[in-house]
């Protein structure tokens, strides 16, 4: 298959010259998507109603149209889910990505249309491996399989015209026939509901693949590859899949993650971040130098950022690309091809380099520890594990933290549920590294633990491994797709998982 690499990594790169032109000119790129989408949807009922054939630049735009949530949407959503069409976009809408989060019983279901299927999921996809290509020129990423850990949902039927089902199933379903060729496992299994189960046959019938390259989310990925090295008896995932070139990873920061990689992998491979959602294909990274993932600004999403301090308001500002700043939070608003408009998506990012525009996911907007004023977010709480995992040598699987409020007898704190994969030799050592490690990543966080007069030394339990699992299973949450909130601002989420141990 080598004497296939080079005109495989020839085609996977023509696509280079397109993107670069949007890259050089990333306003102007973004001013026609807008363009593009408004006039595709001037005749659907949100169109109408927002009279979308008299908007003719971005601030008029913005002056008509609101800020969505998902709730706000939800109504005309769920008259496309029961056979309704040309609501939110002017092309039938027949499938439905189903996202639950884990702080709700709830399900969205986000428009999956032939566009926003097309030209930005399957297009960014495409793009992250051309940009892989141009920095691997001699990759033999595509003679081998791609091991694809996707969601857990099979795709169901609402009606005769219309399904839901994770993402990666709908991408499963419609991707051509030519991509069952360079993906593993096959169609049965990857879209199996039971997680456990679907481990298990994961890994037994991937075992004697040419696998090059594996698609998931870090904690899913760490189950997958302990079990095969259990079935194989070898030490390292290297000496099972000695072609494997690169992991591609998403959904939550990989920094508390490296270390157990570099481990299990046994020798050195790529590591490709992306950045995805049943909403869209947002960036991946071009350069395994680069800090960040450059931003996807032609593949039918409009983007618009809100800064943080904005969420709540009765009329939240946002900004373009010609106005944010690096190293500071936003709320990402995107209006997509797929029909959602001034959506909230939810996360927060911060642009790490301007002109490329590069980010990072730094939390989600409801995901953070503000309690006190010390303003913590996944991003700082990530950076601090890996530090505190570092000075005692040991390895974290996940986490979750909340606060703990004042009492008569104490100030506040901070409370962690930690698993260790290897545990730490004193408890209270690792509470002490993981608090340092936080003052130097957060200054409010360290003026708020100045003297303890705010917060006092952080609250480490170690917990039972499993018990993250057990919290998933009951919330129905148990799958590829679904992560441990890693910080809330109120107790509800801790108390639930405590209950358990």
């Amino acid at each position: 298959m080598k004497i296939l690499s080079p005109a495989i990594s020839k085609l996977a790169r023509l696509r280079l010259g397109p993107i670069e032109l949007w890259v050089q000119d990333p306003i102007a790129a973004q001013r026609e998507v807008l363009q593009d989408l408004v006039t595709h949807a001037q005749n659907t009922e949100i169109g109408r109603k927002y009279g979308f054939h008299e908007l003719f630049n971005i601030r008029a735009f913005k002056e008509r149209v609101p800020i969505h949530e998902y709730n706000d949407l939800k109504p005309a959503i769920e008259r496309l889910m029961q056979g309704e069409q040309y609501l939110l976009w002017n092309t039938p809408v027949n499938w439905f990505a189903k996202s639950s989060g884990t702080t709700s019983d709830k399900s969205k279901f986000i428009p999956v249309t032939e566009e926003s299927l097309h030209d930005c999921h399957y297009q960014g996809a495409k793009d992250a491996v051309s940009m892989y290509y141009n920095f691997n020129p001699d990759s033999d990423l595509l003679t081998g399989k791609g091991l694809v850990i996707g969601g857990s949902h099979q795709v169901s039927a609402i009606n005769e015209d219309a399904f839901y089902g994770d993402l990666s199933a709908i991408l499963l379903e419609n991707a051509p026939f030519w991509g069952q060729w360079i993906r593993t496992p096959e169609l049965s299994i990857a879209l199996l509901d039971e997680w456990e189960d679907k481990i298990e046959r994961l890994a037994r019938s991937t075992i004697e693949e040419n696998v090059t390259s594996i698609s998931g989310v870090p904690t899913w990925t760490l189950v997958l590859i302990k079990r095969i090295l259990e079935l194989t008896g070898k030490d390292t995932l290297k000496e099972v899949w000695p072609n494997l070139e690169v992991y591609i990873h998403g959904g939550v920061s990989f920094v508390p993650y490296r270390e157990q990689f570099k481990k299990l992998v046994g020798a050195p491979i790529h590591y490709l971040e992306i950045y995805n959602a049943s909403e869209g294909f947002f960036a991946a990274q071009d350069s395994p130098d680069a800090d960040g993932m450059l931003l996807y600004l032609q593949h039918g999403i409009f983007y618009e950022f809100m800064p943080v301090e904005e969420y709540g308001k009765p009329n939240p500002k946002t900004v373009g690309l010609n106005k944010v700043e690096t190293g500071k939070n936003y709320a990402p608003v995107i209006s997509t091809n797929g029909g959602l408009w001034r959506y909230l998506l939810g996360d927060t990012i911060q642009f790490t380099t301007l002109y490329p525009f590069r980010v990072k996911v730094s939390g989600r907007i409801k995901h953070f520890m503000n309690a006190f004023g010390e303003e913590v977010i996944v991003d700082n709480s990530d950076k601090a594990i890996a530090i505190a995992c570092e000075k005692t040598n040991t390895i974290v699987n996940d986490y979750t933290a909340a606060p703990v409020y004042f009492s008569d007898n104490s100030n506040g704190a901070h409370e962690w549920l930690v698993e260790f994969e290897e545990a730490p030799e004193n408890i209270q050592q690792f509470a002490y590294e993981l608090d340092c490690a936080l003052k130097s990543v957060n200054s409010d966080y360290e003026a708020k633990r100045h003297k303890d007069i705010a917060l006092r030394m952080p609250v480490v339990h170690s917990i039972p491994k499993g018990i993250f699992t057990e919290w998933l299973r009951r919330k129905g949450s148990l799958g590829g797709q679904h992560k441990i909130p890693r910080l809330s601002n109120d107790r509800k989420i801790i108390e639930e998982i405590k209950s358990f141990i």
